[in-house]
């Protein structure tokens, strides 16, 4: 009797401990459920851990693109900054140059009038310069009679000290343009001239074969005629009329003249 209960109590002692080394269902319920949410919770970390770094890819890349722009800006900034400053050089080197040409022609305007002071003194002719042209303008009664194209002897003497001032200037061209007033050509002289066009190119013509008798080289001569078309003064006086019947002898670039040659 002793032994068997001995057994028994050795065998529930037995039993009591192994129940002490387990847990109990709600136990267990209770650590799965702590486990799932401490998985869910760590799989939520890690899904925004992913979003951000997706996200901090997408910010590189755009980074990166606007990195590309702005690298293309500034090359584009610094190709501009080249243009600019080139074209301010041109700009720069044009004005020297414009500066010089107008030193140059104002050069050439006093030295044409020191030269021709005493015409100017007698209102025979008068001297303009406009930008980088000079004109010597020289009235009709001086060089011809009315109505006629051939140059006056008067005339002859101040055309010869035109030619010998207009000499040194071999880097210009010399236009010699004829104008009349608006008063048709007499019947007496319309075989010969029908028209002011014919009597102002024919007068312009004679100007430019005296200058290359006088020695310019013909190449630089230009002659034209205009007629009543390009007046100074009203045509309704006979003080207008008289302004307006004029021989001008125009200085200009060659290069100018060139190109006007070529366009015709």
């Amino acid at each position: 009797m002793n032994a068997r209960l001995a057994c028994l109590v050795a065998a529930a002692t037995t039993a009591a401990f192994a129940l002490g080394g387990c847990v109990t269902k709600g136990t267990y319920d209770k650590l799965e459920a702590e486990k799932t949410q401490e998985v869910g919770t760590l799989q939520a970390q890690r899904e925004a851990l992913e979003r951000e770094r997706n996200a901090l890819r997408e910010d590189k890349a755009v980074i990166e693109k606007e990195k590309g722009l702005l690298e293309q800006d500034k090359s584009a900034l610094e190709r501009d900054r080249e243009r600019l400053r080139a074209e301010n050089e041109a700009l720069e080197r044009d004005k020297e140059k414009l500066l010089a040409a107008g030193r140059q022609t104002q050069s050439q305007h006093d030295a044409l009038v020191a030269s021709l002071s005493q015409e100017l003194k007698k209102g025979e002719l008068q001297v303009r310069r406009y930008k980088d042209m000079l004109t010597v303008e020289v009235a009709e009664q001086l060089f011809f009679d009315s109505g006629r194209a051939a140059l006056k002897d008067s005339g002859k003497a101040v055309l010869k000290k035109v030619a010998d001032a207009l000499k040194s200037y071999e880097d210009k061209a010399i236009r010699v343009v004829g104008h009349t007033d608006n008063v048709p050509i007499s019947k007496a002289y319309q075989k010969v001239f029908p028209s002011n066009w014919e009597l102002s190119s024919a007068r312009a013509t004679t100007v430019v074969r005296f200058l290359q008798e006088a020695g310019i080289e013909p190449e630089r001569l230009v002659a034209t005629g205009r007629a009543e078309y390009a007046p100074v003064a009203p045509n309704d006086s006979e003080a207008g009329r008289q302004k307006n019947r004029r021989i001008e002898i125009t200085l200009v670039e060659l290069g100018q003249q060139k190109e006007r040659d070529e366009a015709r």
